[in-house]
């Protein structure tokens, strides 16, 4: 008993609250990218798949692991000396998250026309800086704590997390309708002060970073090189970005055409359309590491320090581990999220099917759920505190598994509101146990030589393989039902269950 009352208390370590405001701090730009933004703009006239500058935030959270090099590396004037590396960069990503909130509660997008490209323009800015401010949180996390305190710091910070998105989420749509903004009635004032009062909550995490100390690892650090071959690798950096966003932009021109031609080819549209985006990807990637390589050529720039920000955090990791053992922990991490994304891609279209309204989506899957979702995350971290990671990661796993089955039942019992909350509470709070511990896990694996670099590509990683597979979500429903779909979806968690066991068997991770 007293041992897990000493769970419970390590909750209150300030290492570990602090987690939930900086969680809050990360989770306030996601929605007011990626939801908000989109229904001020419909309200305001504007289609926003129309406006091919917006998808162009979504690089910011998808390839954070470019340039999160930067933040190891690129020592800031002042604020690096002041604060130090984590606490320099979290405050100068929180910084310009303010201020692209505010360019963007500046500009009225029904002007359309140069407003718009000025709204596209600040929301990628508040993208790259988003995305920015996680990599650095997470590095400061990981690097502020010992191991056994990781778990509860992921569960304290994925709670803050979620909050984070119902204030900018729910919040802002709240605060919008309720100085009388809707479809039909646009107030751009309205807005307006919602955005800025999204920007004025910001300043949680501010105070957050002022308020604690830096790591001790970064409370004084020695930079290898001279701020001139610093400032040059960042406006190489800054082109190669650039190379890689225009590229990738240009060659949606020939998207429609190339996509229709492997649809002819092929008779499979979402296949060729994942044809498609990885051919523009790799574009992408091929222009990027031509830019970088051109200037080492050149010798503007040091290849030492590029091999440092880019190569050796890779090679360590294999080193460390073996080829072996860091292959499999590379496919734990690519798929044990899969059961989980692959089935959420289509939930709420399956509640819609069944008959459930939007409030009642809403108020059951949205509130209710994230209420679920922040206890799981609670009990997830309690558990691997407890426990071990590495068992509680495959508790989780086991529970996804098991609760994705439950919509097998939702679906033949049809529109049943008690059931709804059941499939809900189980669904989510195996999630939020299961994210906590995976969180943890990810954190272990990461070298604080590395913090920012590692934790990246495996936060970018985990990410990827689910979602390529949960493109397909809706063409496997229209072919097999749902009831089908289910099984297949929680099928896909039981081999996950065997390289945790596996990873487990073969490493040190505890």
């Amino acid at each position: 008993m007293e041992n897990w009352k000493n769970s419970f208390k390590a909750f209150l370590h300030p290492r570990v609250f602090t987690m939930l405001f900086f969680g809050f701090s990360a989770g306030i730009p996601l929605l007011l990218i990626f939801s908000s933004l989109g229904l001020w703009l419909r309200e305001a006239g504007i289609e926003r798949s129309a406006v091919t500058f917006f998808s162009w935030a979504a690089l910011g959270y998808s390839f954070k692991f470019v340039w999160a090099p930067i933040a190891d590396k690129l020592p800031l004037p002042f604020l690096t000396y002041r604060l130090g590396r984590r606490r320099g960069w979290i405050l100068i990503s929180q910084t310009s998250i303010i201020i692209s909130i505010l360019l963007m509660a500046s500009i009225d997008p029904s002007h359309g026309g140069s407003y718009l490209k000025l709204m596209a323009i600040a929301c990628v800015m508040l993208g790259f800086s988003a995305a920015t401010q996680d990599i650095v949180i997470d590095a400061y996390r990981i690097e502020s704590a010992s191991s056994e305190f990781q778990a509860l710091m992921s569960a304290t910070y994925i709670a803050g997390y979620r909050i984070g998105m119902l204030v900018s989420g729910a919040g802002s749509l709240y605060i919008a309708s309720s100085l009388g903004s809707e479809i039909g009635s646009y107030d751009y004032r309205a807005w307006q002060v919602t955005y800025s009062c999204m920007a004025a909550v910001m300043l949680i995490g501010i105070v957050t970073t002022f308020c604690i100390n830096e790591p001790e690892k970064n409370s004084i650090t020695e930079y290898k090189y001279s701020n001139v071959i610093y400032v040059k690798f960042l406006l190489v950096f800054i082109l190669a970005v650039v190379g890689f966003i225009v590229s990738f932009h240009l060659s949606s021109e020939f998207n429609s055409s190339w996509k229709d031609i492997l649809i002819e080819i092929l008779n499979n549209k979402t296949f060729s359309s994942f044809c498609v985006e990885s051919f523009r990807l790799f574009l992408g990637v091929l222009i990027f590491m031509s830019i970088i390589l051109t200037f080492i050529k050149f010798k503007f720039i040091e290849k030492e320090l590029v091999v440092e920000s880019y190569v050796a955090p890779v090679l360590e990791f294999f080193q460390r581990y073996g080829v072996k053992l860091a292959m499999l922990l590379l496919v734990l991490i690519g798929l044990y999220r899969i059961s989980d994304i692959v089935l959420g891609v289509i939930s709420n279209i399956f509640f819609q099917d069944l008959g459930y309204s939007k409030k009642e989506i809403a108020s059951v899957v949205k509130t209710f759920g994230l209420l679920m979702t922040i206890l799981g995350g609670f009990l997830g971290g309690v558990l691997s505190f407890r426990f071990g990671v590495m068992k509680i990661l495959f508790l989780g796993g086991l529970l996804t598994v098991l609760s994705n089955l439950l919509f097998m039942l939702l679906a033949v019992e049809g529109y049943n509101m008690q059931l709804l909350y059941l499939v809900i509470s189980a669904d989510n709070l195996s999630a939020g146990i299961a994210s906590a511990a995976f969180v943890a896990f990810l954190s272990r694996l990461t070298n604080t030589s590395f913090t920012a670099m590692q934790y990246a590509i495996f936060s970018s990683l985990m990410s990827l393989f689910p979602k390529i597979i949960g493109g397909y979500s809706g063409s496997i429903v229209e072919n097999i039902g749902y009831i089908d779909f289910f099984l297949y979806a929680s099928l896909l968690g039981i081999p996950v269950l065997g390289v945790i066991y596996l990873a487990n068997k073969h490493s040190k991770i505890e």
